[in-house]
């Protein structure tokens, strides 16, 4: 187990490097000044913007101290912003977008394996049709997109409030609009999983000892069902923290995804920077907690000299 962990961990943070050199190395590529975006400034402050943000360096040598401050976990200042840095406004919005986050994932996990579930109980019929219709619906419409058609549908009929942050009902809306594509993969997933338990000899075998079938199903087959769906949860919170972004502007949520997309359209290198590495970090972590926590889940996996 400890060889498994430490594996998993070198990858990691192999992972995390590539991010943040790939990352680095595409913004020092696109074309344009960051520091001439307000217009054309002096000479003497133009010089002194470049040794502030130390642009006068090579790339080679900003390069390195990048890495440095990284380790550091250091983001630098805002080009844009003159009173926040970077780490700053993450601390400030990334609480908000996880809170976003963790509920349409929960949402969907709950709402997914439900409706997974009663697929596979009730194949090629109504309820199977039904829930089929509402997966297909769910991945073929964005986020963004359901999000607009909640506000421009649903809140207008309601109390429900469209934009802000603060109470639970603010959080119905995005949340929604979040989970929605995320609750059909994992309904399609549970369905094709549950529909192959149903079908294993341990299945037949425990509905013949005279069981009653809400036993079989609860003991038996959504608790191995589930086990593809838990190892999918890193790359579907990933979609789901992605989204997050264009659906926190949609919304108007004072989370993380407001100032990447601000940061994109100031041009705001150090932020855009900032964002996307802290998002691979924790998208990677993500990931690997994933990885372990299904050794302990399935106890089918035996791990044998670090292999799985």
């Amino acid at each position: 187990m400890l060889k498994f962990i430490t594996k998993r961990l070198g990858m990691s943070i192999l992972t995390i490097f590539f991010i943040i050199t790939l990352t680095f190395f595409l913004m020092h590529a696109v074309p344009g000044n960051p520091l001439q975006q307000e217009g054309k400034i002096p000479a003497t402050v133009y010089q002194n913007l470049r040794v502030r943000y130390g642009l006068d360096k090579s790339t080679g040598e900003q390069y390195i101290i990048y890495l440095k401050n990284i380790a550091r976990f250091d983001f630098g200042e805002s080009m844009k912003s003159k009173t926040e840095t970077v780490n700053e406004m993450i601390a400030r919005g990334f609480p908000v977008s996880l809170r976003l986050g963790l509920q349409a994932l929960l949402y969907a996990v709950i709402v997914g394996v439900l409706l997974g579930s009663l697929a596979a109980i009730y194949q090629n019929k109504a309820p199977d049709y039904i829930c089929m219709i509402f997966a297909l619906i769910g991945i073929s419409v964005p986020s963004f997109i359901m999000g607009t058609i909640l506000i421009q549908f649903v809140a207008k009929n309601t109390s429900i409030p469209i934009s802000g942050w603060g109470t639970f009902k603010h959080t119905i809306l995005p949340s929604i609009a979040l989970c929605l594509m995320p609750t059909a993969q994992i309904a399609r997933l549970m369905r094709s999983s549950m529909l192959e338990v149903l079908n294993q000899d341990y299945m037949k075998t425990a509905r013949s000892k005279g069981l009653k079938k809400s036993a079989v199903i609860l003991k038996h087959a959504i608790r191995n069902s589930i086990l593809p769906v838990v190892s999918s949860l890193g790359t579907i919170a990933t979609d789901v923290l992605v989204g997050s972004f264009v659906v926190e502007k949609i919304f108007g949520i004072p989370g993380l995804g407001r100032f990447f997309i601000k940061s994109i359209t100031d041009r705001d290198y150090t932020l855009i920077m900032g964002t996307t590495v802290f998002y691979g970090i924790v998208l990677v972590l993500m990931l690997l907690i994933v990885d372990i926590a299904y050794v302990f889940i399935d106890p089918r996996i035996k791990l044998t000299g670090g292999k799985n």
